[in-house]
This record gives structure tokens, C-alpha cells and sequence, in this order.
């Protein structure tokens, strides 16, 4: 049986709260220690994101994936979405199967937009170094300023 651990997502429980835009820094704290208090669970703030992340790991559930039990530690999932220019999709492309990360979908969200952006969704299992360095070469390949 494999066991895997999830790199990005699946089998956690996962809020995140978020400051919305305020006319000043400290009208935009979040009061963290009370949402812990209330949720029960540690957090992390992402100050430069204005992002409180809360996790709640669900070791209770019994996933099964292409016919493997979903079990931390020996390999991990990874999955979610690229936002790109038109340019950018093959390199974003060939990087994830070079990694072996399976592309599940390539799409448009918005109709006439300039410039014009697709979508692409992936998803991939293998060991965490494997799934993060395919990540990493996709991101490279994108002109990101």
C-alpha cells in the first residue's frame, strides 16, 4: 500500500481568513488569538498577504486515489491551477510533465479580456522533491513581474 502525503490541499480541513482593504494598517489587524480561540487550532499569519491560515488535519477519512490509500508520509498529491498569458502555456506545460504532474484542464474563464489568459488545472502524485521541483521548473518558465 502507498502511503502519501498532501503536498497542496486534499484530506485538510482549511479556512483562511482575510483582511479586506481598511484606510490603515491597524484598522486592518486581524485579532488572530481570538480566531484561534474560537476554532480551537493554531494558525499562520501571511502578513504581506493579509492572509490567517488555519489547518485541521483529517486523519479520519479514508481516501483512495487511482487505487491507493491516501496515508501521510512516503509521497505526496499535488494539485491546482496556473493563471497565464497565451504565451506562457507550453512552457508551464512541458515543465509539469517533465515532473510527470498530469494536466487535468486547459481553459478560458473570461470572454474578450486583454490580455488574453488561460487556465490551467494539474494534478500529480509522487515523491514531495519530485512534485516540488516540477513545480518550481513551471513556474520559472512564466514571465512573472
Amino acid at each position: 500500500m502507498k502511503r502519501i502525503r498532501r503536498l497542496f490541499g486534499v484530506s485538510l480541513l482549511c479556512a483562511a481568513f482575510c483582511v479586506a482593504p481598511a484606510a490603515s494598517a491597524a484598522d486592518a489587524a486581524l485579532d488572530t488569538v481570538r480566531i484561534e480561540q474560537l476554532t480551537g487550532l493554531k494558525g499562520a499569519l501571511n502578513q504581506q498577504e493579509g492572509v490567517f491560515k488555519v489547518s485541521f488535519p483529517r486523519t479520519d477519512l479514508r481516501v483512495m486515489v487511482a487505487g491507493s490509500r491516501l496515508i501521510p508520509d512516503q509521497q505526496a498529491v499535488v494539485d491546482g491551477d496556473f493563471a497565464m498569458r497565451e504565451g506562457e502555456v507550453q512552457g508551464v506545460l512541458k515543465a509539469l510533465r517533465r515532473a510527470n504532474i498530469n494536466i487535468v484542464a486547459i481553459h478560458n474563464h473570461m470572454i474578450g479580456e486583454s490580455p488574453r489568459y488561460v487556465f490551467l488545472h494539474y494534478w500529480g502524485v509522487g515523491p514531495v522533491e519530485d512534485l516540488a521541483k516540477g513545480l518550481k521548473s513551471a513556474l520559472a518558465t512564466q514571465s512573472i513581474q
